[in-house]
């Protein structure tokens, strides 16, 4: 990937950043002035959906062995990765992330990751992402 791709995928991303964060607000949800205790709930609210997209993302799947009528349902399978995405958003506008920091962020796990396959990652060491 060059330079100018990198740049244009994470204009991308802040993009959807400011998409979610006009949606949220149009909801009465500012993320920007929440409480500590408002960061909590919030982050909990979107972690919970997030988990219910997740279960309807596998209903997506045709999972039941013994059913012979299921089929893929890519086209929802799509949708609802986006729904996950849309609530995953939130959690980290909540958690006080804009799209540089989930960059970041993202890009130094994911060094961690190489590192750990490189090292055999043999024992669990989370000591490797406070970095992060």
């Amino acid at each position: 990937m060059t330079h100018g791709q990198e740049d244009n995928g994470h204009c991308r991303l802040q993009h959807l950043f400011e998409l979610q964060k006009k949606f949220s607000k149009r909801l009465g949800i500012d993320a920007e002035n929440f409480s500590d205790e408002e960061r909590r709930l919030w982050v909990l609210n979107y972690s919970r959906a997030m988990q219910q997209e997740i279960a309807e993302l596998v209903d997506s799947m045709p999972w039941k062995w013994w059913a012979k009528y299921q089929t893929f349902d890519l086209q929802n399978a799509q949708v609802e990765i986006v729904d996950i995405f849309h609530f995953l958003i939130s959690a980290a506008l909540a958690l006080g992330m804009d799209a540089d920091d989930l960059y970041d962020k993202f890009c130094k796990k994911n060094a961690v990751n190489h590192e750990r396959q490189d090292s055999g990652y043999s024992e669990k060491n989370s000591d490797d992402s406070r970095h992060i």
